[in-house]
């Protein structure tokens, strides 16, 4: 299972960024997807998941500003989440995850990170 993150990039406080994930695997194969992030001097944090049945998550900080959407084919999921409001505190690097269900279960995946960097 691959995970390929896209997306991020640099905005100023108050804008919007839409980060991408698109994991190489059949949905009936994952339990949850979401997102974590590595925000400087802080731990990895989750940021927002969504499940099998579309229950999604979200990290306390998020306060109604995140959106984290869910696509499919085949044996392609496509994550998505839409960051509105970005303020200064959300620059890091953010981390797409999925965890495996039936011939996956008791696996993660992760993907490669991508920057997001929001200006004051």
């Amino acid at each position: 299972v691959q995970l390929q993150a896209s997306g991020g990039g640099l905005v100023q406080a108050g804008g919007s960024l839409r980060v991408s994930c698109e994991a190489s695997v059949s949905i009936f194969n994952i339990h949850v997807m979401g997102w974590y992030r590595q925000t400087p001097g802080k731990e990895r944090e989750l940021v927002a998941s969504i499940n099998g049945d579309s229950f999604t998550n979200y990290g306390e900080f998020v306060k109604g500003r995140f959106t984290i959407s869910r696509d499919n084919t085949k044996n392609t999921v496509y994550l998505k989440m839409q960051m509105n409001e970005l303020e200064p505190e959300d620059t890091g690097v953010y981390f797409c995850y999925a965890d495996g269900a039936r011939a996956l279960r008791g696996r993660s995946f992760w993907g490669q990170g991508t920057q997001v960097t929001v200006s004051s």
